[in-house]
Order: C-alpha cells, then sequence, then structure tokens
C-alpha cells in the first residue's frame, strides 16, 4: 500500500486528502461474497447483490468440505474492508459500499454474465471482475452476444450516462505463454485490464502480457510467504491471496477514490486519469518505449504502477473529455496469402479529421493458419510506436486461426492517427505453415481534442515524475510533512539521520523545500500530516503483493491460478512481537479523541518520540501492546475516521 523502500500505490496520501470512497458503490462478479463477515459487513450494500446461479437476492457463498467459493470474498475485501476495527484490515476504499454478485458457482452462460454486467447500472459505479476465458495459452474467446451488448450499453447508460465501470484482471496464464489479446473480455476498450507486479518490481510468471493492460498493481508469487491478506470464508483473515485476480479489485478500490474526488468523471475519462497517474519507474522488463507523445509503455505493465494519490490529485481538476470518436478503415479489399511474412499498409488520414488524439485502437482480423499459436501479429503507427498484438503461444496448435476476432492496443494513446499504418503478420514456427488473412478493418477510437496539451494536474511534481522514469525519486526520502508538503525542513532531535544533498520533490505532495535534508534511509511515510518527521524503517513493512487465486473461465470454472491474485492489506498488518528491548512497532491509531502511539515488541518505550496530542487513557482496545501517554512535541493532530498505521523503530 504504502513503502517507502520500494514503489508504492501510495495510498496513504489519497487518504490523507480525505478520499476513502465514502458514496461509491462496488459490486464483484464472483463465486459469491459472505456479506456476515465481520470486517465486510458494516459495508455490504444488499441492493448491489444477487445471486444469479441460484436466483435470489442473496450473494453467500456455496459452503462445501473444500470451501472453493472463496474468491468473491477475497477480492471484496481488498476493496472494502473495514478500517479500526482490528480484523483483518482496510479496504483501499474502506468507506465505499460493496456488494457481490455469486455468477461462477454454476453455468457460467452467456445471459448470466449479461446479467451480472447489467445489475442496477444507475445505482453500481464500479464492476470487479477477476476471471475470463481458460488461461491455457490455446484458447480464444470473449463474451458472447449478450454480454457484449451489457458492456456495451453499460458505458453509454450506466451512472445517468457517465458509464459504468469495468475493471478486469488480467488474466494468469503466463506460465503457459498465454497472451491477454485472447481474452475479449481483457481487451475489451469497455474495461480496464490490470495486470501485476510483485514487490520487487519484477513479474510474476504467471502474469500474462498483451497491449490492452492499461495499468498494474501489486501481487505476489503463488509461493510467496507474504501475499496478500484479505478477508476469507467462515469470519477469517487470509494471507494467501494472488494472482492478478488480487491486483484488480486494488484498482478497483483506487477508482473508487478517484469517484468520490470527482463523481462526474465518464468512463473514458478515468482511463486518461489511469494512464496519467500510472508510474513505468522500477517495474523490470525489457520492451518498455516511448509511443509517439513520449508516454513510456509496457505489453506487460501498461502505463505502470497505478498511484492513489495522483489519481485522486489528477482527478479533483480534472474536466471532461470531448465525446468519443471512431473512424474505421478497410485496409484490404482482396484475400492476401501469409507466408513467413506478410506486411499491409493502409493510410488513415481521413480518420485525422474527426480524432486528433487516439484512445483505443482496434484491429479486427479474420485469416486461415495452419498453427495458430505460431503467428506473431504487430501493428505500427505513423508516429512510429509498434505493438504487438499477439506473441506466440506454443501451445496454441489450433488451425482454426482467427475468425472475426478484434485484437485491440492501448499503446497508441493521445497519438494523431493521420498517416500510414502498417499491420504485420509474421510467421515464427514452422516454414512449412501456410494462411490466408481475407479480412483486416482497423478500427480507431479517440477525441478532436489535443489531449497531450491538457496540462496535468501534478505541475508541482513534474520534476519528480521525470527523475521516477529513470529511477527513484531521491526527493521522496526527506522528512514527512505536516500539511503543505512531504518534506520537513529539519530532523528530529532523537533521530541519528544520514545527510541527503539531493532536491525534495515528491510525486505525493503539492510542493517540497529544495534544500539538502538530513534522512534516515527510506523511512515507512504515514499519511501526509500524520508525522512531522521521517520513522527510522529498521525493518520496513513488506509491499503488499498479490499471489494468484482462483479464477473461473467463461465456459468451466478455472482450476488454474487466473486471475486471482494477492491482495494487500489496507491497513498495515502487526508485525509478530520482538524481543523486549530490542526492535518493535509503533501504532497509530486514531479511533480515539485525539492521537495515540502505542507500541508492540519492547518491554520498555523507545525514548525521544512525539505520542500524543493530548493526554489520553493509556487502555487501548485490542493493541495487543503498550500505550505511552508523554506529550513529547505536542504536534500530532487528530485524525478521526482513519485506519491504523504502523511503523517500525528500533528501542
Amino acid at each position: 500500500m504504502n513503502n517507502d523502500i520500494q514503489p508504492d500505490l501510495n495510498i496513504l496520501t489519497a487518504w490523507s486528502r480525505g478520499y476513502t470512497g465514502l458514496g461509491v458503490v462496488l459490486t464483484v462478479l464472483d463465486d459469491g461474497l459472505e456479506k456476515d463477515h465481520p470486517d465486510l459487513a458494516a459495508n455490504y450494500d444488499p441492493l448491489a447483490s444477487y445471486d444469479f446461479n441460484s436466483n435470489d437476492p442473496d450473494p453467500q457463498p456455496r459452503y462445501s468440505d473444500s470451501d472453493k467459493n472463496w474468491h468473491g470474498t477475497r477480492c471484496a475485501g481488498e476493496v472494502a474492508a473495514v478500517a479500526n476495527n482490528g480484523i483483518c484490515g482496510a479496504g483501499v476504499a474502506y468507506n465505499a459500499k460493496i456488494g457481490g454478485v455469486r455468477m461462477l458457482d454454476g453455468s457460467i452462460m452467456d445471459i448470466v454474465e449479461a446479467q451480472a454486467l447489467s445489475l442496477q447500472p444507475q445505482y453500481i459505479h464500479i464492476y470487479s471482475a477477476s476471471w475470463g476465458p481458460e488461461d491455457d495459452g490455446r484458447t480464444v474467446d470473449g463474451p458472447g452476444v449478450l454480454a457484449a451488448a451489457a458492456f456495451h450499453k453499460g458505458v453509454v447508460q450506466g451512472r445517468g450516462g457517465l458509464g459504468s465501470i469495468f475493471i478486469w484482471a488480467s488474466g494468469n496464464g503466463g506460465t503457459n505463454y498465454d497472451n491477454c489479446n485472447c481474452d475479449g473480455y481483457t481487451n475489451s476498450i469497455y474495461t480496464v485490464s490490470v495486470g501485476s507486479v510483485l514487490g520487487d518490481g519484477h513479474r510474476p510468471l504467471y502474469s500474462e502480457s498483451c497491449p490492452a493492460i492499461l495499468t498494474t498493481t501489486y501481487s505476489s508469487r503463488t509461493t510467496s510467504k507474504v501475499q496478500i491478506v484479505t478477508t476469507d470464508l467462515h469470519h477469517r483473515c487470509t494471507d494467501k491471496h494472488t494472482g492478478t485476480s488480487a491486483s484488480a479489485p486494488l484498482a478497483a478500490g483506487m477508482v473508487a477514490l478517484a469517484l468520490e474526488a470527482n463523481p462526474a468523471l465518464t468512463w473514458r475519462d478515468l482511463q486518461h486519469l489511469i494512464i496519467r497517474a500510472s508510474r513505468p519507474a522500477h517495474l523490470q522488463a525489457e520492451d518498455w518505449a516511448e509511443n509517439g507523445v513520449g508516454r513510456r509503455v509496457s505489453h506487460y505493465y501498461g502505463y505502470g504502477l497505478l498511484d492513489a494519490g495522483l489519481l485522486v490529485q489528477e482527478a479533483m481538476t480534472w474536466t471532461g473529455t470531448r465525446p468519443q470518436e471512431k473512424c474505421s478503415v478497410q485496409a484490404i479489399q482482396v484475400p492476401r496469402d501469409i507466408s513467413s511474412k506478410l506486411v499491409i499498409s493502409t493510410d488513415a488520414s481521413s480518420c485525422s479529421k474527426s480524432i486528433r488524439s487516439l484512445e483505443h485502437v482496434q484491429v479486427q482480423l479474420s485469416l486461415s493458419y495452419s498453427r495458430r499459436g505460431d503467428l506473431v501479429v504487430a501493428l505500427s503507427s505513423p508516429m512510429g510506436t509498434t505493438s504487438t498484438l499477439v506473441t506466440v503461444r506454443p501451445y496454441d496448435t489450433s488451425q482454426d486461426g482467427y475468425q472475426d476476432w478484434t485484437f485491440m492496443s492501448t499503446h497508441f494513446w493521445d497519438e494523431n492517427p493521420k498517416g500510414i499504418w502498417t499491420l504485420q503478420l509474421e510467421n515464427r514456427g514452422d516454414a512449412e505453415n501456410t494462411g490466408q488473412l481475407t479480412t483486416f478493418i482497423l478500427h480507431l477510437h479517440g477525441t478532436d481534442e489535443d489531449m497531450p496539451a491538457r496540462r496535468s494536474a501534478a505541475t508541482a511534481t513534474d520534476e519528480c515524475l521525470r527523475r521516477d522514469k529513470q529511477g527513484a525519486c531521491e526527493g521522496e526520502r526527506g522528512f514527512v510533512g505536516t500539511v503543505t508538503w512531504l518534506c520537513s525542513p529539519g530532523p528530529h532531535p532523537s533521530l541519528s539521520p544520514q545527510t541527503v544533498a539531493a532536491p525534495c520533490t515528491s510525486t505525493t505532495a503539492p510542493a517540497c523545500p529544495t534544500a539538502p535534508r538530513a534522512t534516515t534511509a527510506r523511512a515507512a511515510v504515514p499519511a501526509p500530516g500524520a508525522l512531522p518527521w521521517c520513522v527510522p524503517a529498521a525493518t520496513p513493512p513488506a509491499t503488499p503483493a498479490r499471489a494468484p487465486g482462483p479464477t473461473t473461465a467463461r465456459p468451466v470454472p478455472r482450476a488454474t491460478p487466473s486471475r486471482t491474485s494477492p491482495t494487500r492489506a489496507r491497513s498495515p498488518q502487526r508485525a509478530p512481537p520482538a524481543r523486549p528491548g530490542c526492535a518493535g512497532t509503533w501504532w497509530l491509531s486514531p479511533s480515539w479523541p485525539a492521537a495515540a502511539w502505542f507500541w508492540q515488541g519492547c518491554s520498555t518505550p523507545p525514548t525521544g518520540w512525539v505520542s500524543v496530542l493530548a493526554k489520553v487513557p493509556c487502555a487501548v482496545p485490542g493493541s495487543g501492546g503498550q500505550c505511552d501517554t508523554r506529550d513529547r512535541a505536542g504536534m500530532l493532530p487528530a485524525f478521526p475516521n482513519k485506519p491504523v498505521v504502523a511503523f517500525p523503530f528500533q528501542g
């Protein structure tokens, strides 16, 4: 959630600005929701729930000896688990309302999907889904006629015409060399496709790649000891949630924060904001490239790691985009044989009359091929960007080719479509492979506005954002400020800081002073305003990772970890007690009249730390630690309705 050692989702910054999902309604389309779970019950919304498997209003999952229907409950906890109750953790949007749709625990038919996608579209704002076709590396499948119509109707009529928001996990078929452009849910222009990254910035093996991925959040390895902490069946908590299934709900929660900041955002506005609020720094991949307007993008991560603080900041001042325009170009008139390589060019200059800035680009193909998985398809724009629409899929031995299949890429975002577009089909398998291309239609979506000319709301952080492209933003190593800036001008007298003479500009604060300052090595950063200085991070909290969880395919439930991914606990989880007199954890718990610090893991409190703004009772219910009521600095403000935050210390 927030981690000062590696890049993080910057959720505490959004919370510190007062955005917690209040007034936003989300639903999780899955295998049910344990609505009476003590960490979900207060936020449960029956109007955002239904059981389409049993055709009744109760989304409670079906229990069995194997308890396989835990997926939806885990995803829901990531989004909207209640804060400050000492149970599992806090959801990203812990004041949002959450519903559940039970639809995957039975026959998964087109009509069931359409009903789920169309549930209460004037009431529900966000639909989160972590499932899709089989991630076996050979399936090419997508929504049926009814589900496809439900997507379109949702973005046109949902939320009073602003458009329903559909958040989708990109898929867990990486170990099968699957490609998410063969998944018609993930590659829909109406969904936000979310990929996964590990806490160390590397790609999990299960994560798929494709140019339909828009953004990325954390998950974990399936074998990691530390995975996503969230709610589980039978009123329990789990630390074993993982996969891209865990990544999508994190993004859904962050979108809820943005909608609270600006309820007038359309479905397209949010995609523009997500791109602007995704940071590529530290995400490891060899395919990072700049598109024609200078945006860095990857087939594994989209535009980067989603930053909740930046997303909310952009949303607050965003003005609506102009209407969506579509221009289609029929690229070939007669069939063309595919040998070792086929290159086709088409001129889309006529589209520049209606589209000045691109959004989604679709390539509709019909072709036959002797071994479909050997065919690599790529598209290049007039501005020089090349997007690989589908890579080699060694397990795909189908001879069916692609029949009226639509690939999608977000990599040309904000480019001008004017000029020559080039499609390349290349055989990467047996030289004897043959095929024929019969249809190639280029569909360009965008707006007549010059979107690159829009100034980002994060004007004070531009320098830091530029430096973040190459590496760490040194400015974030300063002391945590109280309100107006992240970096305080001086060290706390009880710390033994190192001097870091780096300009202090931050992606999470309006402005920072530029004088050199002392700092500890990447101390854990609480919400701005929570502390007037940095806290020593002897044992920094681990970055929440998402591990693959069970996902269900459209025709049948998924057996392999598909869209399920580990979810980060929304509030920092308590560390195990340390040996008396050595290391422990400070806990800020703002549930009382004034903010109080208590500690866990040391027999005596560490010296030199501010603990309370005003004297408060030392008995802290459920703290599991001890309470220090000494007012050493009197600088901590009270934060009502904020979640518990933990910071390591050396005692």
